[in-house]
């Protein structure tokens, strides 16, 4: 069985990367007994998703900046410019 050293990393590594089938399961077997790498698991995985929703809210008001700054006129001016290059 892994260590809660092991299982970390590999819980941490699965954020970035697909696990092998063997590590996805000695890291699903380790976070069925260990509470402490499940909590770990559980954190991680809400970190990722405020992570996520924290760029798509930035998205959204980098935007609603750039929309807002810029006449129709200014928008049609920059792409003829791109398109000619």
């Amino acid at each position: 069985m892994l260590s809660c050293k092991e299982a970390s990393r590999l819980i941490s590594e699965s954020l970035d990367r697909p696990l092998s089938l063997r590590q996805r399961m000695s890291v699903a077997m380790h976070v069925l007994l260990c509470r402490f790498c499940s909590r770990f698991q559980a954190q991680m995985k809400l970190v990722r998703v405020a992570m996520q929703r924290l760029a798509e809210e930035q998205k959204d008001e980098l935007e609603k900046a750039t929309d807002a700054s810029l006449s129709p006129e200014a928008r049609e001016r920059i792409k003829e410019a791109l398109g000619s290059q």
